[in-house]
């Protein structure tokens, strides 16, 4: 490893103007008594607030601070891709904006970068802050993620982590419309470990992941990594003739019982495991319909502290200020 390595930090940020301010100060308190050179690039998901005022009124004070700035929302797995895509560190951290993944972690993470591990990432130890429902939720989709894939994706980890340069070159290359960056870092294999940490609470602001947005990202992460709700369709077309038989034959031995209510309800039974496959189904094709329009992943407005725009075809419309 270099002696005097680049440090890339992304942030990806969405209506934060309640806690950037402290984010801006904690990191850049950080960078500054740090012996490693750093940039950090935030990545604005389309803020309504006054987030990326926020964000250039600090980049007059602290030259290391990058900003891209996206025409609309189009959401926070595709601002981290968008990120680690304008960053030209040695190694490469993604993190929230909120700071509940603590800049304090990191050092951890360069020494094990330095012991020769590609990726680093944050396995969360205690989740300060969050409800019962929301630890319970995350626990069962991470063991459910990784009974159902063959991908070795760790459990009790996010987006918090750190990567050597030949990984993120690799990412680079991926251009996937519905991103789960986790899982695609795990994808590409190398040498991995984990450093364990104490997930703060939120100090500002309220979480970016509502219920409806956190089942999608489940959803992706599931389907972008496994096959198995398809042979669902077996298991359940199985389950459903089984009872139904069995419910034919207890009205048939019972004899005071309504055949036709029974029939019925087996119908009723067999009709919507029908509309639950065709919904899965529906999923699956609806991904590759929307891989194979090879739209651009995002669209950049403009950006702010790098030498020059970088010109790709992800980067629509996009103008660099300095």
């Amino acid at each position: 490893m270099t002696t005097d390595p680049l440090v890339s930090i992304v942030l990806p940020v969405f209506n934060e103007s309640e806690g950037i301010d402290n984010t801006l100060a904690v990191l850049s308190n950080y960078v500054r008594i740090r012996p490693e050179r750093y940039e950090l690039i935030f990545v604005d998901d389309g803020s309504q607030d006054d987030t990326v005022a926020k964000i250039q009124a600090a980049m007059a004070k602290n030259s290391a601070i990058r900003l891209v700035r996206f025409s609309r929302n189009f959401g926070h797995q595709l601002a981290i891709t968008a990120g680690i895509r304008y960053t030209t560190g040695d190694a490469v951290v993604v993190m929230d904006a909120d700071l509940q993944d603590p800049p304090s972690v990191i050092p951890a993470m360069l020494d094990q970068w330095q012991k020769g591990f590609s990726v680093v990432y944050g396995k969360r130890r205690h989740r300060s802050g969050e409800t019962w429902f929301k630890k319970v939720t995350a626990t069962t989709f991470y063991r459910l993620l990784a009974a159902m894939t063959k991908v070795d994706i760790p459990v009790d980890t996010g987006d918090f982590r750190l990567m050597d340069r030949q990984v993120v070159d690799i990412l680079m290359t991926m251009n996937e419309t519905d991103p789960y960056v986790r899982g695609m870092v795990s994808w590409v294999g190398f040498k991995q470990t984990a450093v364990l940490y104490d997930r703060q609470e939120r100090t500002a602001g309220e979480s970016k992941y509502p219920l409806r947005k956190m089942l999608n990202l489940a959803m992706n992460g599931l389907m972008s990594f496994s096959t198995a709700p398809l042979a669902l369709a077996s298991w359940l077309s199985g389950i459903a003739l089984g009872i139904s038989v069995l419910i034919v034959a207890i009205s048939a031995l019972l004899g005071d019982l309504a055949l036709d209510t029974w029939i019925l309800s087996s119908l009723f039974f067999l009709g919507s495991g029908g509309f639950l496959i065709l919904g899965i189904i529906g999923t699956y094709i609806g991904r590759l319909f929307n891989q194979s329009r090879q739209r651009p992943l995002y669209i950049v407005e403009a950006t702010y502290g790098f030498a020059q725009a970088k010109a790709t075809p992800q980067y629509v419309q996009q103008r660099a200020r300095m």
